[in-house]
This record gives structure tokens, C-alpha cells and sequence, in this order.
């Protein structure tokens, strides 16, 4: 089991040094003479009682009669959800998350379509590139401190400072901070358009953006609506409803059919959720929202299942990385309008027309224990794909799997982009 927790660790200027109230003031102010766009800075602050609340409610659980010797074979291994919680319970210091958070500067834009929040890392290099890195679901903005960490502050990881990025991680609209909507219609193309004014407030006109899961979908829809602003896209997912315009030519090679066929049998195994929150989210909703038992299990399920961790969510996951997570759907109610998203891409998913092509050049990470993605024929097909690098090992969860690596392909993209 690791027990290290590497969340934001390290530290650098702009990075993860401490960010006093005073100076996200300041910082907020200096925006705001750009934009007539309110930045305002943000700091977490839980209240006591909410935090006594998820304590008593882990003690007085109701527990479902386990099935003995199953494990995970119907989904969440009983005994190690037992384990968990009383972790949760007894030692899982929340103060302690709340002010590792609170050492990345945080602040709240309002878009036209409502307030974000997000982290903005400035780099430390003498021309930092800006980059923008979206979460997925059941990920969150903290799943993505450390790559951008990395990204920001290459000196103290090591790294050149020659090539050093100004890095915004938003939460998504209905994610954690970042409230939802209040109607129907936010999807990624929405959440594209918002990322658009927030980058341009921040005052980056042009910029990269990086993204897995919806991440994938919302820069994937970057690319399509507003490629004059990005410089490039780097992703480590494909979208799951991607679909290029076959036109006449629609014969697909062995390797393209193999992927569907893959496909397919992922879904029947593993996508009964995907399934369940893009049909009907207002039933599952509910109980996510109130018990803590079963949104943890709803969660660390795909942490395991979906990561390179050979069974073992622990060998790649510290507890309190699981539980951050979990904890920040907890404490800001959001896992309900988060699983809209799904109910939102069933109504637009990306299924391109024979004028759509995301047309700046395009990165593709593939991580071996990722959740099936196209062969890059296939890919190509709807995007330009100028760099595909295969790696040995990792999983659904990149940035936090394997940090060093990701960056590593996330800077040498930037560094070719030139010569595309």
C-alpha cells in the first residue's frame, strides 16, 4: 500500500507556495483592471459541522449483507468499503486536505453562463505558455494540482525553466466549487464557450488545453468551435461518443473493427453507469447525495477499476487521495448535478458532420490500462493528429498515475508545435 500523499507537494513561485488571502485579493484586482469579468479569490472553508455530520453519518451506516469471498466481483469489495470508512471516520484529517488546497491559488470567474472555479498556477519561466487542464468524472480539480505543479514549476521538478506554463484548472460547471447551471443545456460545448471568456479574461486570448474523460470532450470541443484560439490539444482520452463522419468511404479497416468490437464489450462489462447517469441521473442523484457509503463506493469503484493498479487501488492511490475526492463531491453536494453531464452529452454527443475536423494540431497520450480508445487511424479520421505516444503503464487516472510522464509528454508536444 503507498501511503505517501503527493498532493500538491513541492513548491515553487506561482506553484504551490502559500497563498495568503491578501494576495489572491491582489491578484483578483490586477484581472479585473483587464475584464470587466468579476475574478474574485476563493479559499476553501468547510464548516465544522458539516464535517461532525459525515462523521456521524459513517458511524451510524446502515450496511447491506455482504456475500462472502465475492470481493469485487459485483462491483465494491464489502470488506475494504468497511475499511475505508472508518479510515474516513477515525483518521482522515479533512483540515489537513482543506489546507494543503488552499496553498494553490484559487479564485471564482463569472462567465456568462455562471460562476467557475478555478486554480491559476503562474509559471515560472521567462514566457510561460497557458494551458488550460480539465478534469473528467469522478475526477475533480485536486486530481490535476500536481501535473499542473509540474507543468508550472519545471525547475523544482527537475526540468528547464526555459518551457514553463501558466496553468488554469477549472472545476466544471455542477462540479465541487463551481455551481451548476440552474436548467437544462450545459454540456461540453457550453463549457467550451466558458472556458473561451475565462482564459481571455485571465488574458490569454490563445492558449493549450489538456484534458481525459469530459476534459477530453470539452477540449475535443475547443478544438471544433474555437480552434483560432488554441495553439494546440493534448488529450489522453477520446471521447466515448466520438463518432467521425464515415461520408461514402465508410469501410473500416480490421484494427478500427477490433476497437468496436472492444468497445462494445467495455460498455456490456463496465458502462452500466455510464448508462444509468446519462438516462436517468434524478434517480441515482439522491442517494448520492445522502448516504457517504454509497457515494464512496460509487467512486473508488472506477479508481480501481479503471486505473493501472492491477486490482489493488491502494498500490497506486493513497487513501487520502481517494478520499479527497470522495470528500469534495461530499461536502459540496455536487455528485448530483455532475452526473447530469452524462444525461447532457446523451442529448449532443460529439458526433461529427462531414464539415467538423478539429484542425489544430492534437497530442494523444495512450496509457495502456486507459478505457478503450480508437486506433489513431481512426482517430484521424476527425482530428489532426500530430503526436500519438504509446507508454507502459498507467491508467484513466493519468495525472495523478503517472505526473512525471504526462508532463514530459504535455512539454514536448509544446515544444513541436512549431514545426506542425
Amino acid at each position: 500500500m503507498r501511503s505517501t500523499h503527493h498532493l500538491v507537494s513541492g513548491a515553487g513561485r506561482g506553484s504551490l507556495a502559500g497563498c495568503a488571502t491578501e494576495d489572491l485579493t491582489r491578484e483578483a484586482q490586477r484581472l479585473k483592471k483587464h475584464s470587466s469579468v468579476a475574478i474574485r479569490p476563493f479559499v476553501i472553508s468547510i464548516a465544522s459541522q458539516e464535517i461532525q455530520d459525515l462523521r456521524e453519518r459513517l458511524r451510524n451506516a446502515r450496511w447491506p449483507q455482504a456475500i462472502p469471498g465475492v470481493g469485487w466481483d459485483m462491483g465494491m469489495d464489502a470488506e475494504y468499503l468497511r475499511l475505508l470508512a472508518n479510515y474516513w471516520r477515525e483518521h482522515f484529517d479533512w483540515r489537513m486536505i482543506e489546507a494543503k488546497l488552499n496553498s494553490v491559488p484559487q479564485f471564482m470567474g463569472d462567465t456568462s453562463r455562471g460562476p467557475i472555479h478555478f486554480v491559476h498556477l503562474r509559471g515560472t519561466g521567462p514566457s510561460p505558455t497557458p494551458i488550460v487542464l480539465t478534469h473528467g468524472w469522478p475526477g475533480t480539480f485536486a486530481e490535476l494540482i500536481d501535473l499542473g505543479a509540474a507543468l508550472s514549476d519545471p525547475l523544482g521538478h527537475g526540468e528547464s525553466d526555459q518551457l514553463s506554463f501558466d496553468v488554469v484548472i477549472p472545476s466544471l460547471p455542477g462540479f465541487i466549487f463551481s455551481p451548476p447551471s440552474g436548467s437544462s443545456g450545459t454540456n461540453v460545448f457550453t463549457t467550451a464557450a466558458q472556458w473561451v471568456e475565462l482564459m481571455e479574461t485571465l488574458g490569454y486570448p490563445r492558449f493549450l488545453a489538456h484534458g481525459g474523460d469530459l476534459g477530453a470532450g470539452v477540449s475535443t470541443a475547443l478544438g471544433l468551435h474555437h480552434g483560432e484560439r488554441l495553439l494546440g490539444l493534448h488529450l489522453h482520452y477520446i471521447p466515448g461518443s466520438y463518432a467521425p463522419h464515415m461520408g461514402q468511404a465508410s469501410d473500416l479497416s480490421d484494427e478500427e473493427r477490433d476497437f468496436l468490437v472492444r468497445r462494445a464489450a467495455w460498455m456490456d462489462q463496465e458502462g452500466g453507469y455510464s448508462h444509468v447517469q446519462a438516462t436517468k441521473p434524478d434517480i441515482l442523484g439522491p442517494a448520492l447525495n445522502d448516504s457517504p457509503i454509497g457515494l464512496a463506493a460509487w467512486i473508488i469503484d472506477k479508481f480501481r477499476s479503471w486505473s493501472d493498479c492491477g486490482g489493488d487501488v491502494e498500490s497506486r492511490f493513497s487513501r487520502d487521495e481517494l478520499l479527497t475526492a470522495v470528500s469534495l463531491y461530499w461536502f459540496t453536494r455536487s455528485m448530483p448535478s455532475a452526473i447530469r453531464f452524462y444525461w447532457e452529452g446523451r442529448k449532443r454527443p460529439l458526433v461529427f458532420t462531414k464539415h467538423d475536423h478539429v484542425r489544430v494540431p492534437v497530442a494523444v497520450a495512450h496509457f495502456p490500462k486507459e478505457l478503450p480508445i480508437p486506433p489513431r487511424s481512426y482517430v484521424a479520421r476527425g482530428y489532426n493528429v500530430a503526436r500519438w505516444t504509446e507508454f507502459q503503464r498507467g491508467g484513466h487516472f493519468a495525472a495523478l498515475e503517472e505526473t512525471a510522464a504526462l508532463a514530459t509528454d504535455i512539454r514536448e508536444f509544446t515544444k513541436g508545435l512549431q514545426s506542425f
